[in-house]
């Protein structure tokens, strides 16, 4: 149980170091909102490895900073990245097209 207790706390504490909802980490990680709540609120009680590794994945770490004794210290928030990284996989659906400026640069 210490495990999943940590897990859900360092989920719940990046995603609001990224300024992120629930629902927005939950498309981060590519989960339906429901299952990122039982993950975060320590009720999910079992979970796969592959789970772990997107999970840490999404947040750009490696699964064993996830479980790891602490996060590391940042100074400034990557908040950006992460919204951008969900701003892109809200765009992008089916196969690649170039956007308008991508067009007008080419």
């Amino acid at each position: 149980m210490i495990l999943i207790n940590t897990i859900a706390d360092r989920l719940r504490e990046l995603r609001v170091r990224h300024g992120l909802t629930q629902e927005e980490a939950a498309e981060l990680v590519g989960v339906n909102m429901r299952f990122y709540q039982l993950l975060e609120s320590g009720r999910k009680k079992q979970m796969w490895l592959e789970t772990v590794e997107r999970l840490a994945a999404s947040y750009g770490m490696e699964p064993w900073q996830l479980i790891g004794p602490k996060l590391p210290v940042v100074t400034k928030p990557q908040g950006n990245v992460v919204k951008s990284s969900i701003h892109y996989r809200r765009v992008r659906k089916g196969p690649y097209r170039k956007t308008d400026s991508e067009k007008k640069t080419t």
